[in-house]
């Protein structure tokens, strides 16, 4: 059996790879394999998660042991086999490749090859440049910054407001013998 999985990048619109894996190969040959695939040094944190149909975290697997509780479960990549952890076509996974910032590849299992073997692992398909792998912590604020400013001039709405519209001690709407509602002790 093979897995086949598609890694993207929400950073570049044309960057693709396929990686084909052994699913009794650890994480760790995953690991090795994507960063051999995108040309990054091995000297990072990285981190594996899987993670549920819309992408929200449930399960890391790190690069080295990070947790020394033991009836907490934790799973490192050398020690981890894929098929442990991974074994439905279309299971989601994020890869982080720089922890720092929190940026990473996400990751889907395209297909399950039955009938064929490989050791290890291997690119099939390459397709764009991979985002580089290390963002200075201040280019990423930035970077953040400037895309939470790029608000259109509907942002707020497309209708003009008049401020007659707005009562002037406040919104209104109470009864007014009643008084403010939040004003009893119970908030």
């Amino acid at each position: 059996m093979i897995y086949r999985f598609t890694l993207i990048s929400d950073e570049a619109d044309d960057f693709l790879r396929e990686i084909q894996i052994d699913p009794e190969a650890t994480f760790y040959d995953f690991h090795e394999a994507i960063i051999r695939s995108v040309g990054y040094a091995d000297d990072q944190i990285t981190s594996f998660f899987i993670c549920d149909d819309d992408w929200e975290k449930e399960k890391e697997i790190t690069l080295e042991e990070m947790d020394d509780n033991p009836e907490m479960d934790s799973w490192v990549m050398r020690d981890t086999r894929i098929s442990e952890l991974v074994e439905d076509e279309k299971q989601k996974l994020v890869y982080v490749f720089d922890m720092m910032t929190e940026r990473c590849f996400f990751i889907e299992l395209s297909e399950i090859i039955t009938g064929k073997h490989m050791k290890g692992a291997k690119c099939t398909k390459q397709q764009g440049d991979a985002p580089k792998q290390l963002m200075d912590f201040n280019e990423f604020e930035a970077k953040t910054n400037a895309a939470a400013m790029d608000l259109d001039e509907n942002f707020y709405g497309d209708q003009d407001f008049d401020m007659e519209d707005f009562d002037k001690d406040g919104f209104g709407g109470f009864d007014e013998g009643s008084g403010n509602p939040y004003d009893d002790d119970r908030y």
